[in-house]
């Protein structure tokens, strides 16, 4: 036998719970509190209208008159039962000043003594009072009659003729509050009613954004939400459905360098990050794996809009692959050393085939003669190169450059002003960094200088005290003034983007030498084609010896 556990209720179901509770405790109080007030305020009124009948009926001169007759019953009980009806009183009662009745509903009980308080009345004051008669309890008023109608200043010296009771009974002041309590009930159970309806649409309303999930289901979501949200080390970015940020985590902010705090309801456009990068976080269209560029970091960038029937945001992830670009930049050089190894590998085994040839042949001093003028030619290649840059990593890399521009028919020179020794460079550029700058422009400069006229691309690289230039010309058709500074932009290319894609090298060669501080710039060359020149600075306390240009 299994015991299902019942689920605690839906945050929804809770709050529509204590709102109807709350509604009907507070329409309860106020349907209480009017009652009491009500029937208070009855009793007053009630008060307030026997009094105005009795001195109505005292002050009345045919009363006074009847008094004065020797059957004063006689016309005013007639005249009393009128004043009842017209009055709706329960009764008026009209007495000589023992408290003798002249009038009353019921007729046995004319001459019999009025039951009540008359002192007062007796010393000239009006007043009312609850009592307990002969129709039962009421409220009434008692007030004198006088002899005159003189002014009030002059009754001290007036005489008392007769006294007059008007009265309401309790059970009608009942009845009429119980009219009124019906009728407050009616609408405290219509706002009762209204309140329990709005109360349902709005929890329904409350129950489809929550899931239907409990309170404590919420705050353990709220409590993963947020653990989850600072264990994930990719930047991850939500914007809402006017690209405003409703949320970056602790990864994005680093990523984004946008600081520890702030910026969550900032717009994505105020945020001052690269045009390309702030155009793809725009997009209302997904963005999968693409590359962007910011100061200093090589981002992959995924989108994807949130959408339940209408745009309600966007969420986004961000990758950091600046040392995965470095590391594929690194390879892709060794990938074309590998290639200008295996394309020198070949030629020589070509020349030796020669050398072989000709001494089968008895030519053994031509033979010799080839050989030696082979080896003289890469020597002098080697020893040009590592004359004018001794620093091993970039001379490596101006060696393998330059074998595989010659199998592009492009020739790749060293300029004579070049100067860069061993040992000269600062722990603050590092080798990476510097085969980023020098071989994207390198590579970028062959591709222009390929086909043209005379194809060759030169290769300057010297330091002084403060800075570390390099720079490289090519023969190619050059850089519309016009695009000097797009030609940095990511994506920017003049040539057909092959399978993975074109437009990067510059770009992560401009974010290199901002990196480091640097400057980089691109201008008409001498011979035709482009120049394009890096500088960066020498963060170095010592000394820094080297040649200049």
């Amino acid at each position: 036998m299994h015991l299902r556990v019942p689920r605690p209720r839906s945050l929804a179901g809770q709050l529509f719970g204590m709102q109807a509770v709350l509604i009907a405790v507070v329409v309860a109080g106020y349907a209480l509190f009017s009652y009491i007030s009500d029937e208070r305020q009855a009793e007053d009124a009630a008060r307030r209208q026997a009094m105005a009948v009795a001195r109505s009926v005292a002050d009345s001169p045919s009363v006074r008159e009847a008094i004065g007759t020797s059957d004063p019953t006689a016309t005013l009980q007639p005249y009393a039962v009128k004043v009842m009806r017209d009055t709706e009183v329960d009764f008026v009662t009209i007495m000589n000043p023992r408290g003798i009745r002249w009038t009353h509903p019921d007729r046995t009980q004319i001459g019999q003594r009025f039951l009540g308080h008359i002192e007062r009345a007796l010393r000239g004051e009006s007043f009312t009072e609850k009592y307990t008669g002969t129709l039962g309890e009421s409220v009434r008023a008692v007030t004198p009659i006088w002899a005159s109608d003189a002014a009030e200043a002059s009754r001290s010296d007036d005489q008392i003729i007769g006294l007059v009771s008007a009265g309401i009974k309790i059970e009608v002041i009942s009845r009429r509050v119980q009219e009124q309590v019906t009728a407050l009930l009616g609408v405290a159970g219509g706002a009762l009613a209204l309140g329990g309806i709005g109360t349902y649409v709005i929890n329904a309303r409350l129950r489809r954004h929550t899931h239907g999930m409990n309170a404590g289901e919420l705050s353990r979501m709220h409590d993963y939400h947020q653990a989850a949200l600072h264990a994930v080390r990719e930047g991850l970015l939500m914007l809402d459905g006017q690209y405003r940020v409703a949320l970056i985590n602790d990864g994005a902010r680093e990523l984004l360098g946008v600081g520890p705090s702030g910026i969550v309801g900032d717009s994505v456009a105020g945020l001052g990050l690269p045009a390309p990068l702030t155009g793809a976080l725009l997009a209302s269209e997904p963005r999968v794996d693409e590359v962007h560029l910011t100061a200093d970091r090589v981002l992959v960038v995924n989108t994807s809009p949130v959408s339940g029937g209408e745009r309600r945001g966007t969420v986004v992830t961000l990758r950091d692959v600046t040392e995965l670009q470095s590391l594929m930049g690194e390879l892709n050089s060794e990938r074309g050393f590998t290639q200008a190894l295996r394309s020198q590998a070949h030629e020589a085994a070509n020349r030796l085939h020669t050398v072989v040839s000709l001494i089968e042949l008895g030519r053994a001093e031509e033979a010799v003669e080839f050989a030696t003028a082979e080896l003289e030619l890469a020597q002098a290649l080697t020893d040009q190169v590592v004359a004018a840059v001794s620093e091993p990593v970039l001379a490596a890399l101006l060696l393998g450059k330059t074998a595989q521009a010659n199998e592009r028919g492009v020739e790749l020179e060293v300029s004579a002003a070049s100067r860069l020794d061993d040992g000269v460079l600062p722990d603050s550029l590092p080798a990476r960094d510097l085969v980023t700058i020098l071989g994207n422009l390198i590579d970028n400069a062959v591709d222009a200088a390929q086909g043209s006229v005379g194809a060759r691309v030169s290769v300057t690289a010297y330091t002084t005290d403060a800075e570390l230039t390099l720079s490289v010309s090519d023969t190619g058709t050059g850089v519309a003034p016009s695009d000097t500074e797009r030609v940095f932009e990511r994506g920017f290319t003049t040539k057909p983007a092959g399978p993975g894609g074109r437009g990067l090298g510059l770009a992560l060669v401009r974010q290199a030498v901002h990196r480091h501080d640097g400057t980089l710039s691109v201008s008409a060359a001498e011979g035709g084609g482009a120049e394009f020149v890096a500088r960066l600075p020498l963060r170095t306390s010592a000394p820094v010896s080297g040649g200049g240009a």
